[in-house]
């Protein structure tokens, strides 16, 4: 009877404590949130519009790609390359693009993170 919560008036109640995560220090830790994403990804449909971005994406930029730089935005000779342009190079001439800015746009974020990481890490030291 010694170990009987319930006879102890020593044991009360405690509230969960709430937890308060600490600011990633690095980069790589940072959550995702899809929902903050700047694609459209309806709840449920999230893998349909995955494989629908990953396949339209790149194609359109490699559409724009090949009128405005390779065809010089004249109509004609686009559509005289597109006769004789593929699926898949196409979307693998936009594939590249897109990687290319999302690399770039990663390491942009990534040096602002530690930019600012660093800034708060120096107004907290005494």
């Amino acid at each position: 009877m010694e170990n009987n919560p319930i006879l102890d008036n020593t044991s009360r109640y405690q509230p969960k404590k709430k937890i308060i995560r600490n600011k990633p220090t690095n980069f790589s830790q940072q959550e995702v949130d899809l929902a903050k994403a700047p694609l459209f990804f309806p709840a449920g449909y999230e893998k349909l519009f995955m494989t629908l971005y990953f396949v339209m994406l790149p194609y359109i930029a490699g559409l724009l790609f090949q009128f405005f730089y390779i065809a010089d935005a004249r109509v004609e000779l686009y559509l005289s390359l597109s006769e004789h342009s593929s699926f898949i190079l196409v979307w693998a001439i936009g594939y590249e693009i897109l990687a290319t800015f999302i690399l770039l746009y990663t390491f942009k974020m990534a040096i602002s993170f530690s930019i600012k990481n660093n800034k708060e890490q120096q107004f907290r030291r005494p």
